[in-house]
């Protein structure tokens, strides 16, 4: 029984945790508030922003995340004097993603439901996040598989919301980049070392980026917007992931291409 405890996170405590995003969130449901646009006009250009009470929730639930996290990882016996930083990066970003479509859907058992998948995916984030703080853990493997498949899967929710909303360049081109950096280089690190690919995740989140941009005023559904980008971040973090275990670039590089035009021939026939 004990050694179960030393992998698994107290329920008191993601309990907690758990219930205080998703309440966060609920009470955007609640309280009605005015909208505010923040602008800025210059020379041949114009910036307006919706502020709304939803965004700032987010905003609120993702920093619970990040000190909630915080909170449930320094409670391993395995962490030690090592930083917790890599461990609070997926949890945040998972709320800050789910955080775009329960704002996007309607009242009713649509939000309800988008709501209870919510809750699911916080509470895998936190417990996958948590097992991974020791990699002799004995469900290391699978709790690295399940962040590296949650990862992606935030992405693809964050493109196809962004698409949704209807964003505009200018907002569409950061939020890709970052995101996309922030993922790729979570799931390099995942490989038990503790090497970080700055280099490699930048260069993912630039061809992301580009490709989006491209994309953008393309006549594409949701879906197809986000599985056109998807499919590139997946085989180039795979394709890194394999010229760091010193791979050859012939034998590396067929898989991310299988995958790019899976992805892209899903999005042709989607239509």
């Amino acid at each position: 029984m004990q050694e179960n405890r030393s992998y698994l996170p107290s329920t008191n405590r993601i309990g907690m945790l758990i219930a205080s995003v998703l309440l966060t969130f609920a009470l955007t449901r609640l309280i009605q508030s005015p909208r505010f646009t923040l602008t800025i006009t210059l020379p041949g250009f114009y910036f307006a922003y919706p502020l709304t009470l939803g965004a700032a929730m987010t905003v609120l639930a993702a920093a619970l995340t990040a000190t909630g996290m915080d909170w449930l990882i320094r409670d391993h016996p395995a962490l030690g004097k090592k930083p917790n930083l890599e461990h609070l990066m997926l949890p945040t970003l998972t709320t800050f993603v789910i955080g775009a479509p329960l704002a996007l859907l309607s009242n009713g058992s649509v939000w309800w439901i988008g709501f209870g998948f919510s809750a699911i995916l916080l509470s895998s984030v936190f417990l996958a996040e948590y097992i991974t703080v020791d990699p002799s853990a004995p469900s290391y493997g699978f709790a690295r598989a399940g962040l590296t498949a949650l990862a992606y899967a935030l992405f693809l929710i964050l493109a196809t919301s962004l698409r949704f909303s209807g964003v505009r360049m200018f907002l569409l081109v950061p939020v890709i980049f970052i995101v996309a950096a922030l993922i790729s280089l979570r799931i390099l690190h995942l490989d038990g070392t503790d090497r970080w690919d700055f280099p490699w995740a930048i260069g993912i989140a630039f061809v992301c980026t580009q490709i989006g941009a491209g994309l953008h005023y393309w006549p594409l559904t949701p879906i197809q917007f986000g599985l056109a980008l998807t499919g590139p971040l997946y085989a180039l973090t795979m394709l890194s992931a394999s010229v760091a275990e010193n791979i050859p670039l012939r034998r590396a590089a067929p898989g991310p291409a299988i995958i790019v035009g899976l992805a892209w021939a899903s999005v042709i026939f989607l239509r």
